[in-house]
């Protein structure tokens, strides 16, 4: 018998013993505000796209209509998420391109011409391609910085050469605003919110997120003028994500670091999916060059932190770094296969 992919659980096939895949209920990923088929016969390329946050963002667009190129390096992950998001949608087409380093341009040039050729357009672009982990500046060594700098800040820039003639194309062909309510010609960054007021044990992410902010700033400023917007979400803490396992301790208690979020909990992946769908659609023709927060307000709180539990106070949990780190978790996972 084999498993069965059912919104996260696996069942048993008795009948014909192979393996199907069914789609996510709608309400884990997207909320019942949106009109289904806003997105009619538009592309969204994704870097990052197999991972939590960006597979819900992308999930979110095919249901709504897109169809969706998802961009990874390891190869059996990414064709296997794509393959469970194009059951969002009955007729969904979506092309999962695995292999593909984004600090590398011409991997990610012939991924976007491959997107292209295989579904006609890029329409929508999700950069959301990162490298984060828990480390001191006194644990971090200079290759730990700069690999992070590359992922986050390169890979963003490398993603923004190789797509934005492709979006100058929609944003011609969707005029803004559109008469028709279909929009085209669009990019969001997946940023973060540590370097807006610094996080200790975060001084790689907070550098290149923060360029990555400057990135859709200077892509607003110069390709606004040909119809395209550029956007950044900044999440906060998103619950049951890759991000979240690897940047809270063992010890943590999600009940009581929740109380300390302005919002009251943590954030979900649907959070930032709606988000996603506000800036590309109709509703968010007038938004460029912003930055869109999405974590309850915890950023005005100066965070929560990151690879502590509520015992761990600052500066203590920095000044016995060597006892504290064993409470927190690596986030370490096989090797990429290429």
């Amino acid at each position: 018998m084999l498993p069965l992919y059912h919104g996260g659980s696996v069942v048993l096939n008795r009948a014909k013993g192979e393996a199907i895949k069914m789609p996510i209920p709608r309400s884990e990923y997207l909320s019942n505000v949106w009109k289904d088929g806003i997105f009619d016969g538009r592309v969204v390329f994704v870097t990052g796209g197999a991972g939590t946050i960006c597979s819900a963002q992308t999930r979110a667009m095919v249901h709504l209509g897109a169809n969706a190129c998802i961009i990874g390096r390891n190869v059996e992950k990414t064709e296997s998420v794509a393959a469970d998001i194009a059951t969002a949608r009955k007729g969904a087409k979506v092309l999962g391109i695995g292999g593909c380093d984004v600090r590398d341009p011409e991997s990610l040039k012939r991924a976007a011409d491959r997107c292209v050729k295989e579904l006609g357009a890029i329409d929508f672009v999700i950069a959301g391609a990162a490298g984060n982990f828990i480390a001191p500046i006194a644990g971090l060594s200079s290759n730990g910085f700069k690999t992070v700098m590359e992922i986050d800040v390169l890979g963003t820039y490398n993603t923004v050469k190789a797509t934005i003639p492709y979006l100058i194309e929609s944003a011609k062909r969707n005029p803004n605003p559109p008469g028709d309510g279909l929009t085209g010609g669009r990019i969001i960054y997946v940023s973060a919110t540590f370097h807006y007021a610094g996080m200790p044990m975060q001084a790689h992410v907070a550098a290149a997120k923060s360029s990555v902010d400057s990135i859709s700033a200077s892509v607003a400023l110069e390709y606004g003028p040909y119809g395209v917007t550029s956007n950044v979400i900044a999440p906060g803490g998103i619950e049951g994500t890759e991000g979240m396992d690897r940047l809270s301790s063992t010890k943590t208690d999600y009940r009581e670091t929740a109380k300390h979020i302005p919002s009251g909990r943590w954030g979900t992946i649907r959070d930032i999916a709606d988000a996603t769908v506000y800036l590309f659609s109709d509703a968010g023709n007038y938004v460029n060059g912003n930055v869109l927060v999405v974590d309850g307000a915890d950023w005005r709180n100066k965070g929560t932190g990151v690879g502590r539990d509520l015992s761990m106070q600052y500066p203590n949990y920095l000044l016995n770094w060597a006892e504290t780190q064993k409470y927190v978790k690596t986030g370490r996972k096989e090797k990429p296969k290429l």
